[in-house]
Order: C-alpha cells, then sequence, then structure tokens
C-alpha cells in the first residue's frame, strides 16, 4: 500500500512538473522573446529593416551632395505632419506616371496620394500595435493590421514582405518597438482630385 501511494505522489509530482513548464513556457511566448534571445531577435529585426528598404520609404529625406540622405532624428516617422506636397502634373499622373515627393515619404499615382507611415515606436506609429497586428498589416495588407482596415497602398510591397517567414517579421517588429520614438500624425491617403 505504501509503495502504490509513493508510485502516485511521484507521478502526480511529475504532473505538475511538466504543467508548470508548460504553462510558463506558454506564458513567456505570449510576452514575446525571453531576455535571453530578444538581443539577437532585435539584432536581425535591425538587419532587416535596414536591408529591405524599409528606410527608402518611411524615412524623411533631405538632398545632400550624393544625393538624397535619410535625415538621422527623423528616421522611419514618414512623411511629415506638416509637410506640404509640391505641385503634381496631373497630366504625367494620368499617363502612367507614379511621382514621389521630395522627402520620398509620399508617392503619387494613378491610385491617389499615399503617405508613408510612421513606423517609429512612438503611440503616433506602431508603438501600440499588437505583435498579431503587425504579422496581419504585413501578410493581408491592411492598415494597422485591422480587419476592417484599408488596404496598404504603393509603393508599400506588403505583398513581397508577406513571404518572409514568421520569424523575420517578427524579428523586425521588435526591432521597429525599440526604435527612437518620433511623434508624427502622418495624414491618410487623398484621391487625385484633392491635389491642385
Amino acid at each position: 500500500m505504501q509503495k502504490k501511494s509513493i508510485v502516485l505522489l511521484t507521478l502526480l509530482g511529475a504532473f505538475v512538473t511538466m504543467w508548470t513548464i508548460a504553462c510558463s513556457n506558454q506564458s513567456s511566448a505570449d510576452n514575446g522573446p525571453t531576455e535571453k534571445d530578444s538581443t539577437a531577435l532585435v539584432k536581425r529585426g535591425e538587419y532587416l529593416v535596414m536591408t529591405t528598404g524599409c528606410d527608402d520609404c518611411h524615412s524623411p529625406k533631405r538632398m545632400g551632395p550624393m544625393g538624397p540622405e535619410i535625415i538621422p532624428e527623423l528616421r522611419l516617422s514618414g512623411f511629415q505632419e506638416n509637410d506640404i506636397l509640391p505641385p503634381v502634373d496631373k497630366a504625367a499622373v494620368a499617363k502612367g506616371w507614379s511621382l514621389f515627393a521630395p522627402g520620398q515619404t509620399a508617392a503619387v499615382g494613378p491610385w491617389g496620394v499615399s503617405y508613408a507611415a510612421n513606423i517609429t515606436s512612438d503611440a503616433t506609429g506602431i508603438g501600440n500595435w499588437s505583435e498579431a497586428q503587425f504579422m496581419k498589416s504585413i501578410r493581408k495588407g491592411l492598415y494597422k493590421g485591422l480587419d476592417e482596415g484599408r488596404p496598404l497602398l504603393p509603393p508599400m510591397p506588403w505583398f513581397v514582405l508577406k513571404n518572409m517567414t514568421d520569424e523575420d517579421l517578427k524579428a523586425m517588429y521588435y526591432y521597429l518597438k525599440t526604435t527612437k520614438p518620433v511623434t508624427n500624425r502622418v495624414p491618410g491617403p487623398q484621391p487625385l482630385d484633392v491635389l491642385k
């Protein structure tokens, strides 16, 4: 009888231990990367953001001696809310041209005017986004990753980025969450007829 009790207690203890480990693993997975692997994840995300062209549209530029240069203090903050677009040649757009604004954070084409989003860690950027929102935004091409969100507009290449692995997209998300926050409310897209 005593042997059976010891065996039952041992089995019960093993079950409780395995259940506790499973729950703690689930909990840490829900909270994002652990401290041990977060540095490598963020570093990978930085590499991907720097090599997949995010700066091309999301970072305001000024003209330098070698052409457009990223404005470091505004990096990844998108079209600046107080900027004004120069006059647009609607005839060129009607002929199929797509045009970029001087800071290269706004584009005009047959779809209208699209403004590059603020993807810094600020609340006006992706600071309040969940990982799931970020993933859905890229995978489904939806603004803020919301089911009722409008489609992401050109030149955002979400249809290419959606082919990245979950691990790479998560790495980009976690890196962007570490960027310097820049408060900047980017305007929504506009139809062509509002342009002068």
